[in-house]
């Protein structure tokens, strides 16, 4: 007989979604074009430079920082 997982985690998508990005297996390599767009729009917003050579990991904690500046982040 196989085993039951108790805790599904499609049953809390957001809670998966909080790995720390230096973790992630893919985080060096370049940003999503979802990244990318977000990052160039809070970059506006923000009165900063978009750089758009980030990969995965530094857009993410780009995107971080970006929000708390502009409060979007709240």
């Amino acid at each position: 007989m196989s085993e039951q997982l108790t805790d599904n985690p499609k049953q809390h998508p957001t809670g998966n979604a909080q790995k720390d990005p230096e973790d992630w297996v893919t985080g060096d390599e370049p940003m999503t074009g979802a990244q990318a767009s977000y990052l160039q729009t809070l970059s506006e917003e923000a009165g900063e430079t978009f750089d758009p050579g980030l990969t995965k990991t530094q857009a993410s904690e780009r995107i971080d920082a970006l929000q708390d500046k502009t409060g979007r982040g709240d």
